[in-house]
């Protein structure tokens, strides 16, 4: 086994133990490489995995701020409202709809053949607020003739629950496509970015049971709250 990746399964254990406590930092990589009496480079190595795999967020002149596995975690397959998620978790959160309003198509959407040029879409902007902090920002375009007017009050208790158990609407599956980008303007209106200069973004788009196009979402959630799980299996393959 590599000595990096022997050092970053005893760093990762020791987070999940909460050895390391969530929001501490790590020791410094001159520190790491003199306990495990190895290079900075073999210690870089190891902290790329935790990074990689959500376990440490790294902020330049700070160093590797352990994050809180046991917090909040959001499977990038599947399809889950906010409240399943956040009821699963056992948090305390709460959603507030900034704009509810009918919007024409934009560009972007026409681009991806998913709407017509001109077709009027509601567009949500909701505040995801969990344990007092404003920590997720949504973005949502939804086919205005699939579920007309959206009521503010129901959206904030469950869009997913208003579209499947009021309007009966069938959600069968979504495109997903996840990235780590330099944070907006909205961003700094509507998330409390506690000095954070980059943000995850979830994109899906989402569609019924008879394949039809409902809506687009883009999710930005505060990078140090919230990683992205998935389940893997390898593939074997036979010719090797």
């Amino acid at each position: 086994m590599n000595k990096f990746f022997k050092i970053y399964l005893e760093l990762r254990e020791q987070i999940e133990n909460r050895q390391y406590k969530a929001n501490s930092l790590l020791p410094s990589e001159n520190e790491l490489a003199r306990k495990y009496n190895v290079s900075r480079e073999t210690i870089r190595k190891a902290l790329l995995l935790l990074l990689e795999n959500g376990y440490i967020h790294k902020i330049q002149g700070k160093g590797s701020i352990v994050l809180d596995v046991h917090r909040y975690r959001l499977p990038v397959t599947g399809i889950l409202s906010f409240k399943e998620r956040h009821q699963f978790q056992g948090l305390e959160a709460r959603t507030k709809v900034i704009v509810n309003e009918e919007v024409e198509a934009p560009e972007f959407l026409v681009k991806l053949g998913v709407v017509q040029p001109g077709e009027k879409l509601t567009y949500l902007l909701r505040q995801r607020i969990i344990n007092g902090e404003a920590v997720i920002l949504d973005k949502d375009y939804i086919r205005k003739n699939t579920i007309g007017n959206l009521p503010t009050k129901r959206v904030e208790e469950s869009l997913y629950e208003y579209l499947e158990q009021d309007l009966g609407i069938k959600i069968s599956y979504g495109n997903k496509d996840f990235k780590i980008e330099p944070v907006n303007g909205e961003d700094h209106e509507y998330i409390d970015l506690n000095g954070h200069h980059h943000i995850a973004v979830l994109r899906s788009d989402v569609y019924t049971e008879g394949t039809d196009f409902l809506h687009y979402n883009e999710s930005r959630h505060r990078v140090d709250n919230f990683y992205f799980s998935e389940f893997a299996r390898r593939t074997s393959n036979k010719n090797n």
